[in-house]
């Protein structure tokens, strides 16, 4: 796929159906990306009940993916960007427009 010019592959198994069969634990599709980083040597984004700001940074550190996609943690915590950045020690910069609803 990199040859035809795809940068990135979100590593995702699906369930999207409700027959499916998974085991969801927390970063339960990590290796994955991990695999497919080091097998076919493509950028990857990992998922999968990824929830807390260091096990994201401890993903990309670790190089098990080139990037966290969060989804439903997002849907469950709009806010988890600036939370996580604040766990992880890092200012949290945001846009002027979104910086006044907490002037």
């Amino acid at each position: 796929m990199k040859p035809l010019g795809v940068d990135l592959i979100d590593c995702s198994s699906g369930a999207l159906v409700p027959y499916a069969k998974i085991n969801p634990m927390s970063g339960f599709q990590v290796p994955f990306a991990e695999q497919i980083r080091r097998e076919a040597g493509i950028l990857t984004g990992a998922v999968g009940l990824i929830t807390e700001a260091e096990q994201a940074d401890a993903i990309i550190r670790d190089g098990k993916a080139d990037m966290v996609l969060l989804a439903r943690e997002l849907l469950r915590d709009p806010y988890w960007p600036l939370r996580a950045a604040k766990a992880l020690g890092q200012k949290a910069e945001v846009t002027v427009r979104y910086g006044r609803a907490w002037a």
